[in-house]
């Protein structure tokens, strides 16, 4: 169905050529935004890319679940967890909706 996705390599070479500056900065902008956005999200719960989306820590309940293999009933602990939630203009870019 889809092609191969990009490599960061490949993502770097584009941020470079359509930027205008060496593949060395292209790849310091993409560390940085990811250390950003992991620190921003550790620390505000939340982090924002305008157009793409954002992450948000979340947490996760408590709850019982089932083994699967012996079917007994078990505990699963309560944790927090990051989530992605895909802006709606780039959810309709890529998948426009049916109307």
């Amino acid at each position: 169905m889809a092609g191969k996705a990009m490599t960061k390599s490949q993502l770097v070479g584009l941020i470079a050529e359509n930027s205008g500056v060496s593949k060395t900065i292209a790849s310091g902008i993409l560390e940085t935004l990811a250390e950003t956005a992991i620190s921003e999200t550790k620390k505000a719960g939340q982090f924002v890319i305008p157009g793409i989306g954002k992450l948000v820590k979340s947490n996760r309940k408590a709850r019982m679940g089932r083994n699967p293999q012996t079917g007994a009933a078990i505990k699963i602990p309560a944790k927090t967890v990051v989530k992605f939630r895909v802006a709606k203009a780039c959810k309709e870019a890529v998948v426009p909706s049916k109307k």
